[in-house]
């Protein structure tokens, strides 16, 4: 009876112990989490020492995220959010929903980084992918009088989407509500994230779709397929820097910054070039991966700053919600 009482005893203190593994909930975008998507070696690499549960929580694209945010406020089950980008850090900076940050990284970014909210995990460029052999724009208004057909993004909830209207925004400033009326028998469809989108195009539905020059990496890499390529634009292209945020209300705030911290790690920042097929914020020591040497690199990079972003957001929104609807 003692042994038994023995081993009820130490099956009790396991089961608690057990139970008690605190449980870190990260809200992201649906491709982040998806097999193929950076999610599951991430969720690997850190539970191997932090002793804790790992929730990953799909929320739509970036702009879904944010508005998920401002629905749930503080109430949120998130601890942190991943998968914002410059172009929605003022809106999310002004709900007073983020912690500051005290993470230490020497970050690669093409500028200069210093934000005490919120911490940035990769970059890009974006771009328009198409098939190897099409006679590609070199520019929007190329674009707009081709016969092209193209899918683009919701920017309402998708970060592309909204990467898009700061693209023309940031080109063609006054005159970019011409150039939306000009794409407008251009777009086949507005897809509300970037995943349905990029499905349309693989599937034959359009000429180009609204990507990254990044893209056509995992079709070479991941596939062995060299028919993809993005097209270059003579405007230039915007950028795009995803950063990841502490909630304020998290329940684990010491977890969350330890999160924060291996987001910029070797072991995170190695995962990101093949699996979100994006460039990472911090360099692996083993350089990029062969296939990315061969992408298009933009002559000249667009990025507004978010208090500019955000101020032009509404009326770049009401441009291309006009042209689309005549």
């Amino acid at each position: 009876m003692k042994h038994l009482a023995f081993a009820a005893g130490v099956m009790m203190t396991a089961t608690a112990a057990f139970a008690e593994k605190p449980e870190l909930v990260v809200y992201t975008y649906d491709s982040f989490v998806s097999d193929w998507g950076p999610g599951p070696a991430v969720e690997a690499a850190f539970e191997e020492d932090c002793d804790c549960d790992l929730k990953f929580v799909a929320a739509g694209d970036g702009a879904a995220l944010l508005a998920r945010l401002r629905l749930e406020g503080a109430r949120s089950d998130a601890d942190v959010v991943l998968g914002l980008d410059t172009s929605l850090t003022a809106a999310a900076r002004a709900t007073g929903l983020f912690a500051p940050h005290a993470v230490e990284a020497e970050f690669d970014l093409p500028v200069p980084w210093q934000d005490d909210v919120f911490v940035p995990y990769d970059w890009g460029y974006f771009a328009f992918v198409h098939n190897v052999g099409l006679e590609a724009p070199t520019s929007f208004r190329a674009l707009a009088d081709s016969d092209l057909k193209i899918v683009i993004q919701d920017p309402r909830s998708s970060t592309p989407g909204l990467g898009l209207l700061m693209w023309v925004k940031a080109a063609y400033g006054d005159e970019a509500a011409g150039i939306w009326k000009g794409l407008a028998d251009n777009i086949v469809t507005v897809t509300r994230g970037w995943s349905e989108a990029y499905g349309l195009f693989l599937d034959g539905e359009a000429d180009m779709v609204l990507s990254y020059t990044t893209s056509p990496a995992y079709h070479l890499i991941a596939e062995k397929d060299a028919s993809k390529t993005a097209a270059a634009f003579d405007e230039g292209h915007y950028m795009q820097v995803e950063v990841a945020a502490k909630l304020a209300a998290s329940d684990h705030p010491e977890l969350a910054d330890r999160f924060l911290q291996f987001m910029v790690s070797e072991a995170f920042q190695s995962i990101i070039p093949t699996t979100n097929w994006m460039y990472p914020a911090v360099t692996p020591k083993a350089g990029l991966p062969e296939g990315f040497d061969g992408l298009i690199r933009p002559a000249r990079s667009l990025l507004l700053p978010e208090d500019e972003a955000a101020a032009l957001r509404d009326a770049a929104l009401a441009e291309w919600r006009d042209a689309l609807s005549q």
